[in-house]
């Protein structure tokens, strides 16, 4: 399996607690007006990496991981084989999405990931609710959501 990856940024600290490793997925089709990151929203940006390949670069670091975009939601098979294997290694996995997590939960295919993640950032940015006093996140509607929390 392929992963179109736009960058990842290892020693953040921007994207969830501690030092991590951020992974930026290419493809969003939310397009939030004043978006951060535009250059996401195209599916073909980027380089294809493999899950071997990222596991390698993961490991590198020791850092819990970000997932991130674009959505990573809209390749959920994929995320969920990724987040799996992260998982499975011991570290923590952030997902960032447009979606909500009642939309996720919602969606059979959509929520294929959330057995491997332990914190979702939810919801499309909105710039008139844009918070910069925010911890994780740009606007006030986007929630940080421990998926422990959520039950069956």
């Amino acid at each position: 399996m392929k992963y179109r990856v736009l960058d990842i940024i290892k020693g953040t600290t921007v994207d969830g607690p501690g030092f991590r490793t951020a992974i930026y997925f290419a493809g969003c089709r939310h397009q939030c007006p004043s978006c951060h990151n535009p250059q996401s929203w195209d599916f073909n940006n980027g380089t294809e990496k493999t899950l071997e390949e990222l596991m390698k670069i993961i490991e590198e670091e020791e850092f819990d991981v970000t997932l991130t975009g674009g959505d990573p939601l809209y390749r959920p098979e994929e995320i969920a084989e990724l987040a799996k294997a992260i998982h499975e290694s011991g570290h923590k996995v952030w997902l960032y999405t447009g979606f909500t997590i009642e939309q996720i939960k919602a969606s059979e295919r959509l929520s294929l990931p959330l057995p491997y993640l332990d914190v979702i950032v939810d919801g499309p940015y909105i710039e008139a609710l844009r918070d910069p006093d925010l911890l994780f996140r740009g606007s006030s509607n986007q929630r940080i959501i421990q998926i422990s929390s959520l039950g069956s």
